[in-house]
């Protein structure tokens, strides 16, 4: 590989200043004046009801208001996927929340009074709670007209059923797989729903100008497709897409709850019926725990086979998935994670059945790592049970099943470059899962665990990248994309990578947020892609205007354009070492030949990325043919914890992970990735524990003081995350993405190094402290 100076390297982050300062502005910062109107909306008390009245005759005398809304005004679909949910709720409710009206007032609390004066009259059905019990036989239908709604090509929704996507992988012979066989293991796994936690809520702010122009000030992680949802929905109104912009400012914090569209609709639907005022629609704590997207629940059925030597030989998996009552972006998560549900291992007999089912609990969606937490910690508990079956440690039974580069993946194409036998040994000898080690402490044991991880990005085929790059008088450039910085660094990644190409250093680099009046076309931040997509997009970008800055050069001086080079901000030659011309003199003025004409312009470059190899098309009954992920990403942890035999309370204490990002763009970033996401992933398996009324479905600790996250005091003493670097052959320089990669493992790794430390098998999460003392206590060998 090339020599590199700025990838590779970990300069600051270019927005730290903004940021650590309080500079930098969210939606709720950006001042819009006296004629700011606020929202309030009504909500529904049931979790399946037919809407038999609304009267809004006394919300409306209520001096302040401004207008009061019900579905009536907005009768039309939308959806990422599949058309599945109205902007409010129509002649029926499905969850307890679901927006029904909403009261536009000139303040907030004038807002909030009026719509408790809203009456509403329904008539309940008998909800749906659980997705088990919605497939079965003679059910309540949560969408009769399933088999009307419009859904892209690669979903399979079941008319007449709760089943809104049924997707199917088959592959080999799985009787023969089970029949040799020499130990067959077959079980249940559990995993419950859970919140995003971000620390900024969903914000919206929309406004129609009097020219018709809507735009929304949204904390989105999807503006283009936002713009797009918003065009869609809205077009009945006269609007095209022309006419719809969305600006996205600093985000506090996403994971996959602000992708897609939720509640920045209502923004952008409000503000048509009161033109000219801009419409805020901001949620409370406990509606951004029940009114965006919550992680999918699952039950996973799994049957696997291996031989002695630790061959897998058969794999058998049925996931039910919860999506709640609109899969408009769910049903995706349950379609990627179907595609993929093996794990990362070389499997020849596979049947895999992922079923997306409608029920009555709020909407579930993306979240960081969009399926495959769930579905893993199933499989890899379970490798860890077969190894021990036969006798094989966990570590040399993963080294010995990992996939490796050109093996067949689950649906035939072939698996991209990665190392994950390098990830399993680096952790591997780091916490030497072989030696057993001993608390100080009688009451307390301690245990080891290991898991291993895959993820490929989610994506259509034809999601794309775009980036506009263009040079000031000085020197610097302004980079514009869409691609969204939540933390994650992307800004500062997309500089290093056009500092790399161009030799403009990163501190003379500003890449803007997005804006789709004038930033290109990002698809989404979503599925650890845009280090990979739009990273392609900048570089091409770049190397355009490098093109464009040899070209005016050759015009200029006469060189070949094959001949210059660039170094350190200037145009240098082969052919000449006395050749020297700074970039800042001619990128935007041109050069003046002797006749006193110019040569040049502005140098502007453009570059688009798509992955045009990628496809959808399959035989839908085994998935067979297609190539709908454009490569995995791999890793394995491994750590080690104890156990207070008398509370149940679990510590980590030291953990080791590894992950192949084909190349560290930023090393310092990745680690720091590694880090905050094995923080979430154990969030989600020891506290993380969302409640629901078993009758009517609403959620009971929709906030900080009953639904637990971890604090300072609970980050385990010591976390080393390991790079690994194999590079992926059309990723810029090298590059893969891992940002929700790090948390997947991590359940897993617990439950299995909680076996070790006590001796009992826990087969759904969260592995809270009081369900481990009362197993303990108990005696019990399995806990479900």
């Amino acid at each position: 590989m090339q020599s590199l100076k700025v990838v590779g390297t970990s300069p600051p982050r270019i927005d730290e200043r903004e940021k650590v300062t309080g500079a930098a502005q969210f939606v709720d910062d950006i001042e819009f004046g006296p004629n700011l109107l606020h929202a309030e909306i009504v909500e529904s008390p049931h979790p399946h009801a037919l809407i038999e009245k609304i009267d809004v005759s006394e919300a409306r005398k209520l001096p302040g208001v401004m207008a009061v809304v019900t579905g009536k005004d907005f009768p039309y679909k939308y959806g990422l996927y599949m058309k599945d949910r109205y902007i409010l709720a129509q002649d029926r409710v499905r969850f307890v929340g679901e927006q029904v009206a909403g009261v536009i007032a000139r303040d907030a609390r004038t807002a909030r009074r009026a719509a408790k004066l809203i009456k509403i009259k329904y008539k309940p059905i008998k909800p749906v709670l659980d997705q088990m019990a919605a497939v079965r036989k003679q059910t309540v239908l949560i969408h009769p007209d399933l088999g009307e709604y419009p859904h892209v090509p690669w979903f399979f929704p079941q008319a007449g059923t709760n089943i809104a996507h049924w997707r199917k992988i088959r592959k080999g012979d799985l009787a023969a797989g089970f029949k040799a066989a020499d130990v067959v293991l077959e079980d249940t796994y559990h995993i419950s729903r859970y919140a995003h936690c971000c620390m900024e809520t969903h914000i919206a702010v929309g406004q129609v100008d009097r020219s018709g122009r809507l735009t929304v000030w949204a904390s989105s992680q999807s503006p283009h497709t936002q713009r797009n949802l918003f065009a869609e929905a809205l077009s009945p109104l006269g609007f095209a897409h022309k006419d719809v912009r969305v600006i996205t400012p600093h985000i506090g914090g996403g994971f996959g709850g602000k992708a897609g569209v939720t509640m920045e609709i209502l923004a952008a639907a409000f503000a048509t019926v009161v033109k000219g005022h801009p419409v805020k629609v901001r949620w409370r704590r406990d509606q951004e725990f029940y009114n965006t997207y919550m992680r999918q629940a699952v039950v996973s059925k799994l049957k696997i086979g291996v031989k002695k030597d630790g061959t897998i030989t058969g794999f058998e998996m049925a996931n039910y998935w919860d999506a709640g009552p609109f899969v408009e972006y769910g049903a995706n998560v349950v379609n990627s994670s179907g595609l993929s549900a093996t794990g990362p291992y070389s499997i020849p007999n596979i049947k895999i059945d992922s079923y997306c089912i409608y029920t009555n609990l709020p909407a579930a969606g993306p979240y960081r790592g969009f399926g495959y937490s769930e579905m893993l910690f199933g499989v890899e508990s379970h490798m860890d049970r077969l190894a021990r079956k036969i006798g094989m440690s966990p570590v040399e039974f993963r080294r010995k099943n990992g996939i490796r580069r050109g093996q067949s993946l689950t649906y035939g194409a072939g698996m991209n470059e990665g190392d994950l036998q390098q990830c399993v040994e680096k952790v591997a000898k780091i916490i030497r899962p072989e030696k057993k080690e001993v608390s100080k402490n009688p009451d307390k044991v301690i245990g080891k665990g290991m898991a291993v991880c895959w993820k490929g990005p989610a994506m259509p085929p034809n999601a794309s990248s775009a980036a506009f790059l263009k040079f000031n008088e000085d020197g610097s450039l302004n980079i514009l994309i869409s691609g969204i910085d939540m933390g994650q660094g992307l800004l500062t990644v997309m500089a290093q990578i056009a500092s790399e190409v161009l030799t403009v250093p990163v501190s003379k680099i500003r890449v803007e947020m997005p804006d789709t009046d004038r930033n290109p076309y990002e698809w989404q931040t979503v599925a650890s892609h845009v280090t990979w997509s739009c990273g392609n997009a900048v570089r091409r970008a770049a190397l355009d205007a490098r093109e464009q800055i040899f070209e005016t050069i050759s015009r200029a001086y006469k060189y070949t354009p094959e001949s210059l080079y660039l170094e350190e901000e200037q145009v240098k030659c082969h052919a000449d070492p006395t050749f020297a011309v700074p970039l800042k003199g001619f990128v935007i003025d041109g050069i003046m030949l002797e006749d006193g004409t110019f040569r040049g312009g502005p140098i502007v470059g453009r570059g688009m990325f798509m992955p045009e190899f990628m496809s959808t098309k399959c035989d839908p009954a085994t998935s067979q043919g297609g190539h709908p992920n454009p490569h995995y990403t791999l890793g394995a942890a491994a750590l080690t914890l104890e156990v207070d035999k008398q509370t149940g309370k679990v510590r980590v204490l030291k953990v080791a992970e590894a992950l192949d990002c084909g190349k560290a763009i930023n090393p310092e970033m990745v680690r720091q990735q590694i880090t905050g996401g094995f923080l979430q992933g154990l969030a989600t398996a020891l506290y993380e524990d969302m409640r629901f009324d078993p009758k009517t479905g609403r959620i009971l600790n929709p906030n900080f003081t009953d639904y637990k996250i971890p604090t300072a005091l609970d980050i385990p003493d010591e976390i080393i995350p390991v790079i690994v670097e194999s590079p992926q052959h059309d990723g810029p320089f090298g590059a893969r993405g891992i940002g929700e990669h790090p948390m997947i493992p991590v359940a897993p790794a617990v439950a299995n190094a909680l076996y070790d430390a006590i001796g009992i098998r826990f087969k759904s999460i969260p592995i809270t402290a009081e369900k481990v003392a009362m197993a303990i206590k108990s005696g019990k060998k399995e806990v479900d």
